[in-house]
């Protein structure tokens, strides 16, 4: 029998993982919130890896908090991520999933695109993921899995944000509103190379967001997130000194709503 993996997180998303890797016959040791994590170390101290699929709210909670014996063994699949968001708890070499699939509720798996993953147990993700029927690809490089990690970040943030003002799918939106949808897009792509103190390929993150939008034209633009990703993305901008003149038209038209 394969060594045991640890979950963080048995929502959705781990759910998913949690089948692939029992699949491939990893005995999965699921913690839940109120479960320690020291406790869970001490009773598993030598998992082959540690998935973390808490919500993004709650990343920062969790990795503040990682033992020591797993640092070494994470694997994170939190959207709106990038490299400073594991460095700052001084969590070097993580395993990280850019996933483009989704699950939600009572539904099945779907697959938008392969999701690239690189790490030290990037095969271990891959092989579970493809028990599943699940396309992924392991990235060559750190530079690769940035660009990924960016790409997905302009992704979420373009349709949702861009979407508080067209609402309706992503086709409503890069079909019909093209030109609101780039303008919010470029922005985000500032924004991202503030963030990670290195200009970005611009030329092509727009084309492989065009190719992850036409993966499903009937995807919704806006979801729960959407206004609290919008107010991140102001603070950002705030902090960097950067205008994003769209974002913030599009921010002060939702508080006039809200008021």
């Amino acid at each position: 029998m394969n060594k045991a993996v640890a979950i963080i997180g048995i929502g959705e998303m781990g759910g998913v993982f949690a089948k692939g890797f029992l699949r491939c016959g990893h005995p999965v040791y699921p913690i839940t919130r109120s479960l320690s994590l020291f406790d869970a170390a001490a009773q598993l101290p030598e998992p082959v890896l540690v998935l973390v699929a808490v919500a993004e709210k709650d990343l920062p909670a969790i990795l503040s908090g990682i033992p020591e014996g797993w640092r070494d063994r994470l694997c994170l699949l939190q959207n709106e991520l990038l490299p400073g968001d594991w460095k700052r708890y001084h969590i070097i070499s993580p395993t990280v999933i850019s996933v483009w699939f989704e699950k939600k509720k009572g539904q099945d798996v779907k697959v938008l695109l392969p999701s690239p993953v690189y790490g030290p147990q990037a095969n271990i993700i891959a092989e579970c993921l493809k028990s599943l029927d699940i396309p992924s690809r392991v990235l060559g490089d750190k530079d690769d899995l940035l660009l990924q990690l960016v790409l997905k970040n302009l992704f979420i943030l373009t349709l949702n944000i861009a979407g508080l003002k067209t609402g309706g799918t992503v086709a409503d939106l890069w079909l019909k509103n093209n030109a609101l949808a780039l303008s919010v897009a470029h922005e985000i792509i500032e924004l991202q190379e503030w963030m990670v103190q290195s200009e970005l390929p611009r030329e092509r993150l727009i084309a492989d967001l065009e190719k992850a939008i036409h993966a499903d034209l009937k995807h919704k633009c806006v979801g729960r997130s959407a206004a609290a990703r919008l107010g991140r993305a102001i603070k950002i901008a705030d902090k960097a000194g950067i205008a994003v003149p769209q974002i913030r038209e599009i921010h002060t038209r939702l508080s006039r709503k809200k008021s």
